[in-house]
């Protein structure tokens, strides 16, 4: 079965997103675009709280989420109890996310990575399995509640 992913952003993000989806979707992913759907402005919140709420609710199996810096995605998907957001900018990045912190949304800054630069982070991301052992004991230790 594809893994369900859902992806979601802001208007700095909107372009790589768009495109994002497409090459998601050939590679047999299960996609839910969150928003926006134009490249006006707009406020994040407004569409990463509801895809990570999802996420939280065992709808989609990770998430991505673009923005200008990448900052306000994850710092914003970051107050879901159940979502460990990693802004990523390289392919190690990218990697040791899901190896180590099991991350399960990855947010990338589209103002300063190219579009295929973040393609390979998404892809990294998506491909990569957490490793459990010594991490699983940090990871638990994560949320406050």
């Amino acid at each position: 079965m594809a893994k369900k992913i859902a992806i979601g952003g802001d208007h700095a993000g909107f372009e790589y997103k768009a495109k994002m989806v497409s090459k998601l979707e050939s590679l047999g992913y299960e996609v839910k675009d969150f928003g926006p759907f134009t490249d006006a402005s707009v406020d994040y919140p407004d569409y990463v709280h509801p895809l990570s709420s999802a996420i939280e609710a065992g709808e989609f199996d990770l998430g991505i989420v673009i923005c200008g810096s990448g900052n306000g995605v994850a710092i914003t998907a970051n107050k879901h109890q159940g979502i460990r957001a990693a802004l990523c900018w390289n392919e190690e990045l990218a990697a040791l996310s899901r190896q180590h912190n099991n991350a399960n949304v990855i947010a990338l800054p589209a103002r300063f990575i190219s579009y295929e630069l973040a393609e390979k982070l998404a892809e990294t991301f998506l491909t990569t399995d957490f490793e459990g052992g010594r991490h699983q004991n940090r990871v638990s230790k994560i949320a406050c509640s």
